[in-house]
């Protein structure tokens, strides 16, 4: 049997766009914010996970962290220089801890079709995990998951206190930037964030892998029969140059260390020289 949102995408397809956007835009307000903010006077998990979001406010100012993105350009980096190093990992990147032989110090999940499918492996691990407030009912086992409330509705904005509202950005790795700013992070660096995607078609369209992933560091990652939505790296650029601006109004910088990555909205640096 079809699931209700293979319905809502089926009828989606035989409506013009300008259309649709008015019918769905209650449902979307209701979704993405007003939701969040009566959970924030309501919810006693959500005043929870606030406060412990307060708690990390600038744990780690002056210091350094490496987000790890989750491309190809994994497997040509050395990750074994970071065991001693602050990270953040973002989806599935727990697939390559066995590998590695070690987690990475923070974890982050804001896609409701990552969550979803992997809310169980995301309960299994074992180290401060920060996730969307919009993937709760799967997670609602787990009371030590820190809810963060991001949402991918205007205005664009780049929150240097996640304790309230947090922009996606078009980019799980959008939200873990404001989360290392929050965290009082002096320089933040950008590793196996290729921005590229063997995968094409329009962005933001969900789609089911029918083989193994080309697009990520694991053929696993998002491998047969698992949902996940094309990614709209235009927008995510946008919101990497509002990261890039906030840096460094802030005398704080970001460097992007990923081996062959296509992006270039942050200066580039050599990985092992930073060792």
């Amino acid at each position: 049997m079809s699931e209700p949102r293979d319905l809502v995408y089926a009828i989606k397809k035989h409506i013009p766009f300008p259309l649709w956007r008015k019918m769905t835009a209650p449902y979307w307000w209701w979704y993405n914010r007003a939701s969040h903010q009566l959970a924030a006077f309501l919810s006693t998990r959500r005043r929870k996970s606030a406060a412990r979001i307060g708690s990390f406010r600038n744990k780690h100012q002056g210091e350094r962290c490496f987000i790890i993105g989750n491309g190809p350009s994994l497997k040509h980096t050395d990750l074994s220089l970071l065991k001693n190093e602050i990270t953040f990992g973002m989806n599935r990147i727990y697939l390559i801890f066995p590998e590695i032989g070690f987690p990475t110090s923070y974890y982050l999940a804001i896609n409701t079709l990552v969550i979803e499918q992997c809310a169980d492996e995301i309960m299994a691990l074992d180290i401060p995990r920060f996730v969307s407030w919009r993937g709760r009912k799967w997670l609602r086992s787990d009371p030590d998951i820190i809810y963060l409330d991001t949402d991918y509705t205007p205005p664009p904005t780049f929150s240097k206190d996640v304790s309230g509202r947090v922009f996606e950005g078009s980019t799980v790795s959008y939200a873990a930037m404001q989360l290392a700013f929050h965290m009082g992070f002096e320089e933040v660096i950008l590793v196996g964030m290729d921005h590229t995607f063997t995968t094409k078609g329009d962005p933001n369209v969900t789609i089911v892998s029918n083989g193994e992933d080309p697009n990520h560091f694991s053929p696993e990652y998002f491998g047969k029969g698992f949902r996940w939505q094309l990614p709209d790296l235009k927008a995510s650029e946008k919101a990497y140059r509002m990261a890039c601006e906030a840096f460094e109004a802030s005398d704080r910088r970001i460097l992007d260390a990923t081996i062959g990555g296509k992006l270039d909205v942050f200066p580039k640096v050599n990985y092992k020289d930073l060792f």
